[in-house]
C-alpha cells in the first residue's frame, strides 16, 4: 500500500478530519463515535487504524493500540509514524527493549526526531543504560533547549546516577521554563533532600490558583506543598495538601479494593499444602533470583542497596516482568470473558512451569550487567504472586520486606506514584491492602514455613548487623562487611528512595506518623487486628 497516497486521501475526508480535531480537543468518546463506524466501512484505511490506535492508548487501551498499530503496518510496512507510535506503546506497556529495537530500526532509514529521541532516552533508562540516556539528553538539549519535560526527564536520570546537584539543576530549568509543571516540583520533593523556600511555595501556591491548570498538574501540586509544609512541621496543612492530591488521584484511578481481597482469597484456596507438594520440583532449576516484595515504602529499597552491596549479588530494578506472565495467566481483576488467575495454574503440568520460569529469566537477562551469580527483583507487589513465584521458580529466594503499618500507610499516602499503586490514594484502601499483603504472607508462612524470610524495617534500623547476617544466611552467601556500608555504593538506585539509601543507616523514617495520627483513624480501622500484631512496634 503507498503510504503517502492514503494518507493524503485521508486528509481529504472530512470524518477522519472531525475525528483528528476531535483527539487534538481531547474529546474522546466522540472521536470514537466517529472512527469506529469509519473503520467499519474502510477497515484497511490504514490513517484511520492509527488514528483509533491513537485514541486506544490515550485510554490506557495499550494492548489494543499496539494491534491496530501492527495492522497498519501488515498493510503498509513503510509506515514511518505508525512504527514510532508502536514504540511508545511498547515502552508503555514496560516493554523497553522492544520499543528501543523499533527506534534503532526507524534510525537506520533517517535521524531520529525530537520526540523518538526523547523515548530513546526513556527506554534506556529504563533498561539501565543511563550514561547513554544521559548523553541523548544532552544532545537534544543542546539543539532543543526549551523543553520543560525534557529537562525534567533528564533531571530524573541524572537523580538515579546519584548526580544529585545536577539533577536538582535539571528540575530547576524545567521550572523556570514552565512555573505551572506540577510533575516538576513533586519530582524536587520526591528528592526528599531538597529543602523548599519562601518563594517554592508561592510558585506553587500561585500555580495552584491559576485557572488553566491541568488536573495532572494540580495534583502533583499538592503532593509538592505537602512536602514543602510538612518538611516545616505545619502536619494540619500538610496533610490538607496531601489529602486533596490523593483525592484528585483516587477519582482518576477507579481503584477496587474488593479485587485485591477476592485475590488474596482464591490464591489462599488454591495454594494449599497438598496443591504445592503435588507440585513440588515443578519449574526452572535456576538458583540466581532474589525477590524483595511487599508493601511499597517498607523499606524494600534499603534491603536491595545493602544485598547489592555484597559483591555476589546485582542490584537491577522493579521489574515488571512477573505480573506480565501473571497477567497472561488469566484474568484476576476487572473484565469479563477470561479464567482467573491464579486457578488456571491448576492446569499446567510440570513442563509448563518450567518454561515459564525459563521465559522470566529470558525477559529479565536485559537488564543484568554484572556476571554477579544473584540478581534482584524489587517489585513490591509481587507479593500478590508469591505462589506463583514459588512454581516457577522453586530455587528463587524471596525477601518479605515489612514495615510498621501506620508509617508505612502514611508514607505511601504522601507518595505520589507515576505508574499503579490505586490503594495508596485513600487511607482506607490503604489498610485494607496492607491487611491483605499480611493475610497471605501469612498463609505462606503456614503452607510452606521458611520458604519467605522476612526483613522487620525497625529490626533492621536499629541493630543492623545482625539482620544483614540473617538475611545473608538466608541467601547462602557469606557475611560481607560491604553490606554494612551499604551507602557508599554507587550504583543507580531507581525508586523514591533512592537518596535516603546513599546515606547511613538512620531513624528518620521512623514514627513520622505520629504528628498526623488525628486523621489516620481511617488507615487504623481498615488496618484491624493487623496493627496491633505487628512484630515491632516504632519507638
Amino acid at each position: 500500500m503507498n503510504v503517502e497516497k492514503s494518507l493524503a486521501a485521508a486528509v481529504r475526508d472530512p470524518r477522519l478530519m472531525q475525528a483528528g480535531l476531535a483527539l487534538v480537543e481531547g474529546q474522546l468518546a466522540f472521536a470514537e463515535r466517529l472512527l469506529r463506524p469509519y473503520l467499519k466501512e474502510k477497515p484497511t484505511d490504514i490513517a484511520a487504524i492509527r488514528m483509533m490506535a491513537e485514541l486506544a492508548g490515550r485510554l490506557g487501551r495499550y494492548k489494543d493500540s499496539e494491534n491496530l498499530l501492527r495492522r497498519a503496518l501488515e498493510l503498509a510496512p513503510d509506515f514511518t509514524a505508525a512504527r514510532a507510535n508502536l514504540a511508545t506503546v511498547l515502552y508503555r506497556q514496560n516493554r523497553a527493549g522492544e520499543a528501543l529495537e523499533i527506534l534503532d530500526y526507524l534510525l537506520q532509514d533517517g535521524p531520529e526526531n525530537a520526540s523518538q529521541q526523547n523515548l530513546r532516552a526513556a527506554a534506556l533508562g529504563r533498561l539501565g543504560g543511563f550514561e547513554e540516556a544521559i548523553r541523548l539528553y544532552e544532545q537534544i538539549l543542546a539543539v532543543t533547549p526549551d523543553q520543560p519535560k525534557v529537562w525534567m526527564s533528564y533531571g530524573h536520570t541524572l537523580k538515579t546516577v546519584g548526580r544529585l546537584d545536577d539533577g536538582v539543576g535539571a528540575y530547576r530549568r524545567s521550572l523556570a521554563l514552565a512555573p505551572m509543571l506540577g510533575e516538576a516540583w513533586w519530582s524536587l520533593a520526591n528528592l526528599k533532600t531538597v529543602a523548599f523556600a519562601d518563594e517554592d511555595l508561592a510558585a506553587m501556591e500561585a500555580a495552584l490558583g491559576h485557572p488553566g491548570l491541568k488536573p495532572e498538574d494540580r495534583f502533583h501540586l499538592h503532593f509538592a506543598l505537602g512536602k514543602a509544609l510538612e518538611e516545616r512541621r505545619l502536619p494540619d496543612r500538610a496533610f490538607a495538601h496531601y489529602a486533596e492530591g490523593n483525592r484528585l488521584r483516587h477519582d482518576m484511578m477507579g481503584y477496587d479494593a474488593g479485587e485485591v481481597t477476592s485475590l488474596v482469597r482464591r490464591s489462599k484456596r488454591l495454594y494449599s499444602r497438598e496443591f504445592l507438594a503435588e507440585r513440588k520440583g515443578f519449574g526452572a532449576t535456576a538458583a540466581d533470583v532474589v525477590f524483595i516484595l511487599g508493601m511499597p515504602r517498607a523499606g524494600s529499597t534499603l534491603v536491595e542497596q545493602i544485598l547489592a552491596s555484597h559483591p555476589l549479588v546485582e542490584g537491577t530494578m522493579e521489574l515488571p516482568d512477573l505480573p506480565v506472565l501473571a497477567a497472561r495467566m488469566g484474568r484476576w481483576r476487572g473484565g469479563e470473558g477470561k479464567a482467573l488467575y491464579p486457578e488456571t495454574l491448576a492446569g499446567l503440568d510440570s513442563a509448563a512451569f518450567a518454561a515459564l520460569g525459563e521465559e522470566y529469566l529470558d525477559r529479565t537477562r536485559i537488564q543484568r550487567k554484572t556476571d554477579r551469580p544473584f540478581f534482584i527483583d524489587k517489585l513490591p507487589n509481587n507479593w500478590l504472586h508469591t505462589g506463583f513465584i514459588h512454581l516457577i521458580l522453586p530455587h528463587a529466594k524471596i525477601i518479605d520486606a515489612r514495615r510498621h503499618p501506620l508509617d508505612c500507610g502514611f508514607s505511601n499516602f504522601k507518595q505520589h506514584y507515576a505508574h499503579g499503586q490505586g490503594f495508596s490514594y485513600d487511607l482506607a484502601d490503604m489498610g485494607r491492602y496492607y491487611a491483605d499483603y499480611v493475610d497471605l504472607m501469612g498463609h505462606f508462612d503456614r503452607v510452606l514455613p521458611g520458604r519467605v524470610h522476612r526483613v522487620i524495617h525497625e529490626r533492621l534500623v536499629d541493630d543492623p548487623e545482625p539482620e544483614v547476617r540473617r538475611l545473608l544466611a538466608y541467601l547462602g552467601l557469606d557475611f560481607d562487611p560491604a553490606c554494612l556500608r551499604f551507602h557508599e555504593n554507587k550504583r543507580a538506585v531507581r525508586t523514591a528512595s533512592s537518596e535516603q539509601v546513599r546515606r547511613p543507616i538512620n531513624r528518620e523514617g521512623i514514627g513520622q506518623w505520629r504528628a498526623y495520627e488525628p486523621w489516620l483513624g481511617p488507615l487504623k480501622e481498615a488496618l484491624g487486628p493487623v496493627l496491633e500484631a505487628y512484630p515491632e512496634a516504632p519507638a
